[in-house]
């Protein structure tokens, strides 16, 4: 493709994701398919419609109509419809409210333990763990805690379903046979488990970080970005389309997205996100800058898994909750975390100038 073609790629698809989302939103509010935030410091939240996603899924249906003859696009469109649909399991599954669970505040003058967490005078928790809930009625009895809420907490697929689902994807990306190689290395028979390990790992680290205001959009969007200019820089022409498709569809979200969100992208639009960007780093062979370009998604995957191996302890997972939780807005948390994305990036590209 030369740079008009990219160009009319990308207005195409930018265009046609801000029109979906528009019309979307206006569906899921009649619908009234809303969010009903868990944390609590995001309950003014409630009622914003979620499952944005779909949108996404428009867009790149557009985008295979007009491009099916170019066989990167379309089997990297494909993998991320195929995502969408996974995603879109999840939400509708998660439509179903699983249980109710109570929000209390420590009304005593001392710190109490509360399951895992040392809960401070006047802060607020929520009753989730079965440790907590064991513990909580005896601290209303010592009148030790109030409750101040209550929280629904929808329905999810066990995490065996959730795997097997993500392993599909990563299969589907495998058979086409179109990864072969990845980072200078014959993938040979490995070619399957990799990406099978690169999809799962991407679909995680973006679906953890969609938990605020624009924050998994603009992530991606920047590290997308990204990593055309590092195509263009370094003579990768190849990188850039299916990048340039990954970063229209966040500018095009974020139109609606972006704080204060009028909409959520839901599972579905992470997934989309999510499976994308493996697709397009193992598809244009990008390993090393694609994994540093999502360097703060990964990053908060981490602190996650050591917070549930109980290495450390977070009053609330992950780690963008944990700051607002004590205090940090949450323009500030997200300008934080797009301004560290764009720093990861700009390391990895003066890294490739003047290192490697």
């Amino acid at each position: 493709m030369n740079n008009g073609e990219m160009l009319i790629l990308f207005l195409i698809t930018l265009i046609a994701t801000i029109f979906f989302t528009w019309y979307v939103k206006r569906i899921l509010l009649k619908a009234r398919i809303a969010d009903s935030p868990i944390v609590s410091e995001h309950r003014h939240k409630s009622g914003t419609p979620t499952m944005g996603g779909i949108a996404f899924l428009f867009s790149i249906s557009l985008i295979i109509s007009l491009y099916y003859r170019n066989t990167e696009i379309l089997i990297f469109s494909f993998i991320m419809l195929t995502g969408g649909i996974v995603g879109m399991v999840d939400d509708l599954i998660g439509l179903k409210i699983k249980e109710i669970q109570k929000i209390v505040v420590n009304i005593s003058k001392e710190v109490i333990t509360l399951g895992r967490l040392d809960v401070q005078p006047q802060e607020e928790v929520r009753v989730a763990t079965p440790k907590a809930k064991s513990e909580v009625d005896e601290l209303l009895k010592e009148g030790k805690v109030e409750v101040v809420g209550e929280v629904p907490i929808k329905t999810e697929p066990g995490e065996l379903e959730k795997i097997i689902c993500q392993i599909a994807i990563g299969l589907f990306l495998g058979l086409t046979g179109a990864i072969t190689t990845l980072g200078g290395f014959q993938l040979g028979i490995l070619a399957i488990p990799v990406v099978i390990i690169a999809v799962i790992g991407c679909i995680n680290s973006v679906n953890l970080i969609d938990g605020m205001d624009g924050l998994a959009a603009g992530i991606v969007g920047i590290a997308s970005i990204s990593c055309c200019i590092y195509g263009y820089l370094f003579g990768q022409m190849n990188v850039i389309p299916p990048f340039l498709i990954l970063a229209a569809i966040c500018l095009g979200f974020l139109v609606f997205n972006k704080y204060p969100a009028s909409i959520f992208m839901g599972d579905t639009g992470s997934f989309v996100l999510g499976t994308g960007y493996a697709a397009a780093v193992l598809l244009t062979d990008l390993p090393y800058f694609g994994v540093v370009a999502l360097g703060v998604p990964i990053i908060s995957v981490v602190v996650s898994l050591l917070h549930r191996a109980h290495i450390i302890k977070l009053p609330v997972e992950p780690l963008h909750h944990t700051l607002n939780h004590y205090g940090m807005s949450e323009v500030k948390i997200i300008l934080t975390y797009w301004g560290s994305t764009i720093i990861f990036c700009a390391i990895g590209i003066l890294a490739k100038m003047y290192l490697f």
